[in-house]
């Protein structure tokens, strides 16, 4: 296991969707762990592969004391008549929270390290993560959900972070 860097805006892995795991093998065992390992942290709601620099379709959760893992996930099920519109925040996208409309409830279905059929599901915080974290598998980021203007402002936000951080480093 390993502490791993995690990827920010602008890096391409983030846009790219994720490929598939094919065969569980024991670099896949080392992904899980390091991503069990590094959502380990109570400012840490969920962590998808691509986000550690992986191509490939897995994601940890860290919530209400649960850890847990996925991989594969393909979202089955959201709640049609239920949403939440509250602030989301990203590991990639540090320091910036924004209001983000979400299904209140959300279904992932996909398989575990022995392969078998592994489903998770909930409300609330847990249903934001799935849906968050598919859209990274996916190559999205929470911005491109984001209502147009509040979406302008996070880019200002997002440059603005970027001049700051760079003048600090001078």
């Amino acid at each position: 296991m390993a502490y791993r860097e995690i990827r920010v805006v602008g890096d391409p892995v983030l846009r790219t969707p994720c490929d598939p795991i094919r065969e569980i093998t024991p670099g896949i065992v080392r992904l899980v762990e390091d991503l069990l390992e590094n959502v380990n942290d109570d400012a840490r709601a969920g962590l998808a592969a691509n986000q550690i620099g992986v191509s490939l379709r897995a994601f940890s959760w860290h919530i209400d004391g649960e850890i847990d893992y996925i991989l594969n996930p393909v979202i089955v099920a959201l709640s049609e008549d239920e949403y939440q519109d509250g602030e989301e925040g990203c590991l990639s996208v540090p320091d910036l929270y924004y209001p983000t409309k979400r299904a209140w409830y959300a279904r992932a279905e996909g398989i575990d390290l022995d392969g078998k059929k592994k489903i998770v599901e909930g409300e609330g915080l847990l249903g934001r993560c799935i849906q968050h974290e598919c859209d990274h598998l996916d190559g999205h980021l929470y911005l491109d959900r984001l209502e147009r203007d509040v979406r302008k402002k996070a880019m200002r936000d997002i440059r603005q972070l970027r001049v700051s951080s760079a003048l600090q480093s001078l």
